[in-house]
């Protein structure tokens, strides 16, 4: 069953945590790959995010519905982004993904919400879901993601730099 991800960055209660997970929004942002998607990132709380996604007929498969590739973005984005709030000084990489898909996606906006399992170090271990616009499961996934040598301070989109008043 999906969790409830409404805690805000208020409730972290540490102003550099806020900073990282707005960091890692932006990150998700500047991406090249996400120039292709409707899609947002929002990072919910510790260990969570979410991500929107406007899934069109142009990601279509030849039956009408979301073609598998899209799932698999969605829910390893959003495992992804869930464990790298844990990690504040390098960027993670995909080692593996299970992923099961429960209903074709027949477009609309869909929410993947991710949220960290486990591991804090080299390691770490989060899972995903996508809700579609009738609140209904249509796929979940979980992965494994291991620490880079990539600092994510080097990466452009990464900034935590409060915003300038």
């Amino acid at each position: 069953m999906p969790h409830d991800l409404t805690a805000g960055p208020e409730s972290a209660g540490s102003h550099g945590a806020a900073l990282h997970w707005r960091a890692l929004e932006g990150l998700y942002a500047s991406a090249p790959i996400n120039h292709l998607f409707r899609s947002s990132l929002e990072i919910t709380g510790e260990g969570q995010s979410r991500i929107t996604f406007t899934v069109e007929p142009d990601c279509f498969h030849a039956a009408g519905a979301a073609h598998g590739t899209i799932y698999f973005k969605m829910l390893d984005d959003a495992a992804f982004y869930a464990a790298n709030t844990h990690v504040t000084d390098r960027f993670l990489l995909t080692t593996s993904f299970n992923m099961h898909l429960s209903k074709p996606i027949r477009g609309g906006r869909i929410v993947a919400e991710g949220r960290w399992v486990s591991g804090r170090r080299r390691v770490l271990v989060a899972e995903s879901w996508l809700l579609d616009e009738d609140g209904d499961e249509c796929g979940r996934g979980t992965g494994t993601f291991m620490r880079s040598r990539i600092a994510l301070s080097g990466l452009p989109g990464y900034s935590v730099l409060p915003p300038k008043a």
